[in-house]
């Protein structure tokens, strides 16, 4: 599968309910990141929109705030917008089935992931 395939594909309950729309897909990088090492990356969740299959376009992340009428739009298009944890997820095809028991999760970033490790 190529991660661009999700974006956009609606996502549904496992009632078969649709919740909204695939619009980023977050990845994390497991393992040391220094001496050179590459570190694959694995998918970490959906970020799923109920209104709308545009991006945030970085807006979700809770330190970015200009210009800030371009920001006050993007969230307010995107409100109810939540990950769901990619093991969460139950089937991919041309929807997204979330499992029974899935989980909503904020969009929003901790502050403490933009910190840079000091060298």
């Amino acid at each position: 599968m190529i991660l661009s395939d999700l974006l956009d594909a609606p996502v549904r309950a496992a009632s078969g309910d649709l919740l909204g729309y695939v619009v980023d897909v977050r990845l994390v990088l497991d393992g040391p990141l220094d001496g050179g090492i590459l570190v694959t990356p694995r998918v970490h969740g959906l970020l799923v929109s109920p209104r709308t299959g545009t991006s945030f376009l970085g807006y979700e992340r809770t330190d970015v705030r200009s210009p800030a009428l371009l920001a006050r739009w993007l969230r307010w298009r995107h409100r109810g917008t939540f990950l769901v944890r990619w093991s969460d997820v139950a089937a991919v095809g041309g929807d997204v089935t979330l499992a029974q028991d899935y989980r909503r999760w904020s969009p929003t970033f901790p502050e403490t992931v933009h910190q840079h490790p000091t060298t």
